[in-house]
């Protein structure tokens, strides 16, 4: 089915506000189904992306490294992390290169929820059971060229 059926809309100005409208409408449609698979582990898509970035960095980061690595750029990294602290997903320490920064590390709780999560990677991979190998190497690129500047 096409955007125009989706969300009910005949005509576009041009092919580049319909693509537009079409990235946003089917970040929309992944997000909505992500949040079901993370729902199971009781964290949202950034906290789960914080998570994600300290499993793979395999040390501690500062906040401002964790924010540079984001998805999500706008976020409150300060904010989401204390509501990972609360959840015993992650810690904080004081920085053993500089006293006055804190260090964010993922806990072993952080860790056994990835590792819960990671079971459910057929499931998110299934959302895109529609392309092809090829097809989807080709969306990567034309969606990296999107952000390119001019």
């Amino acid at each position: 089915m096409g955007i125009e059926q989706d969300i009910n809309q005949k005509k576009f100005r041009n092919e580049h506000q319909k693509a537009v409208i079409n990235l946003i409408y089917t970040y929309n449609w992944i997000n909505e189904r992500s949040k079901i698979i993370l729902e199971r582990g009781e964290v949202t898509s950034q906290q789960f992306n914080i998570l994600r970035i300290l499993r793979g960095a395999g040390e501690p980061l500062s906040t401002l490294q964790i924010r540079q690595r984001m998805l999500d750029k706008m976020s409150d990294t300060s904010r989401i992390v204390d509501r990972l602290i609360v959840k015993g997903f992650v810690k904080k320490n004081i920085s053993k290169v500089d006293k006055r920064l804190v260090d964010v590390s993922i806990t072993d709780k952080g860790k056994k929820l990835l590792a819960k999560l990671d079971g459910h990677q057929e499931e998110m991979d299934a959302v895109l059971s529609n392309l092809s190998e090829a097809e989807a190497k080709a969306l990567n690129k034309l969606l990296d060229k999107i952000r390119q500047p001019k």
